[in-house]
């Protein structure tokens, strides 16, 4: 069933909708530069969030790299849990830069730390690249928390592409011991790229994230690998051994089913799942703060009674 969009999104949809039409009619293709920069353009949306006691720039290295990540915590001297956080954008866009604010106000709310991955972006570095350096952060976490306290709790989160980072990480703990996960918190996710479900078609115009441009970056970052089955989520292993999930999803989103199909699907065998949706809003809205703020507020609720229950 296609979604009702909430009143207070209307304006900016009918408006990003006209600014769509426009592109196609004078045949502006779809580039990793024009995506990024269009998803960067909602940062004054985002909104700032707080100030914390303790913000910095780090790293994890890897066997050839160092993975940048920023820290964040409300209460350096306290040993708080630890949460991983993995950002959307069609694992093309998005960055730690503007999903800073997001990060603040999980800390902040949750009172946890957060770590958050700057991991590589596709078409540059096609899958698996992101999912590895993702990997090697979860694994590796205690060497980018020196000087900070924290308790064991391990939690991760991730929106949209960052969802599809979380439940992957999340298929192959069930092999790899290295990758421990006491909670997954999906916002949105992404974990079915074969585009078979219903809301894929049903959603998939008119509500900001189009059906055609989710085909793009899928196409980008598997390139010419026919990879889109064996890396969705929903296809993979699923076991009681997968670790409690919190699953958001939204009814304007063309990803709406393919949450919910994993939350059902984590269900049946005997994972504890948590499933939230807000029926008015659209994909990305938690970087739509500015006009969904109460939504917004009402998603970190979600997240910090989940973190701290």
């Amino acid at each position: 069933m296609r979604g009702v969009i909430s009143e207070k999104l209307a304006p900016f949809l009918a408006q990003a909708n006209e600014a769509l039409a426009e592109s196609k009619k004078q045949g502006v293709q779809f580039s990793p530069a024009l995506v990024r920069s269009n998803l960067d353009k909602l940062a004054p949306l985002i909104g700032e969030g707080p100030a914390l006691s303790f913000v910095q720039d780090r790293a994890v290295q890897a066997e050839e790299r160092a993975i940048a990540v920023r820290v964040y915590s409300p209460a350096p001297e306290k040993a708080l849990p630890v949460v991983i956080h993995y950002h959307g954008g069609g694992h093309m866009c998005g960055s730690v830069e503007l999903y800073d604010p997001i990060c603040r106000k999980i800390a902040a709310q949750s009172h946890c730390i957060v770590i958050s991955v700057e991991y590589r972006l596709a078409p540059e570095h096609p899958y698996p690249a992101g999912i590895d350096d993702c990997r090697e952060v979860l694994i590796n976490y205690q060497a980018c928390l020196a000087g900070l306290n924290f308790s064991n709790a391990l939690y991760i989160i991730g929106d949209s592409a960052g969802g599809a980072i979380c439940t992957t990480l999340a298929m192959q703990s069930q092999q790899d011991k290295r990758l421990r996960i006491d909670k997954q918190i999906l916002i949105y996710p992404s974990v079915d790229y074969t585009g078979q479900q219903p809301s894929f078609t049903e959603n998939g115009s008119g509500f900001l994230l189009e059906q055609d441009k989710i085909t793009w970056y899928f196409n980008q970052y598997f390139k010419a690998s026919d990879n889109s089955k064996a890396a969705s989520p929903l296809y993979g292993e699923i076991s009681k051994t997968l670790p409690e999930t919190l699953v958001i999803t939204a009814g304007c989103d063309p990803l709406r089913d393919e949450g919910l199909a994993y939350a059902k699907a984590l269900k049946a065998v005997g994972v504890a799942v948590h499933h939230h949706q807000f029926d008015g809003l659209t994909h990305a809205y938690m970087l739509l703060d500015a006009l969904v703020a109460e939504e917004c507020q009402q998603t970190f609720q979600l997240i910090a009674n989940f973190i701290n229950k």
